[in-house]
């Protein structure tokens, strides 16, 4: 079963939005404590011996948007940038390894 374009057009803006604001406002109640390779590395004893990674300096490093100094608008900015930023490395995947319709005109 396919959707119609309109259809398919509604529910692509529909997701688009639900993911923004999931980003956007959902990214300040993320959880504050270590991810899980913290965690380990913390409870082995080795976590004095990571290094910074060398985009730690990045315009959106440590889930925070550099040169916004709110915590939750920088936090905010940063999720709704990861999304718009999948997005278009996605859709332009899609894009490209699209199926075309043969063209009417070859015989």
């Amino acid at each position: 079963m396919r959707l119609s374009k309109k259809k398919g057009s509604a529910f692509f803006l529909a997701a688009l939005v639900v993911a923004l604001v999931i980003a956007g406002v959902g990214s300040y109640y993320a959880s504050a404590d270590p991810d899980g390779l913290q965690y380990v590395a913390e409870q082995a004893g080795f976590q004095d011996k990571a290094e910074d990674s060398e985009t730690a300096d990045g315009p959106l490093a440590g889930y925070q948007t550099k040169g916004v100094e709110d915590d939750r608008i920088g936090g905010g900015l940063a999720g709704v940038a990861g999304v718009l930023l999948v997005l278009l490395l996605m859709g332009g995947l899609a894009y490209a390894v699209r199926r075309r319709r043969p063209s009417q005109d070859q015989d």
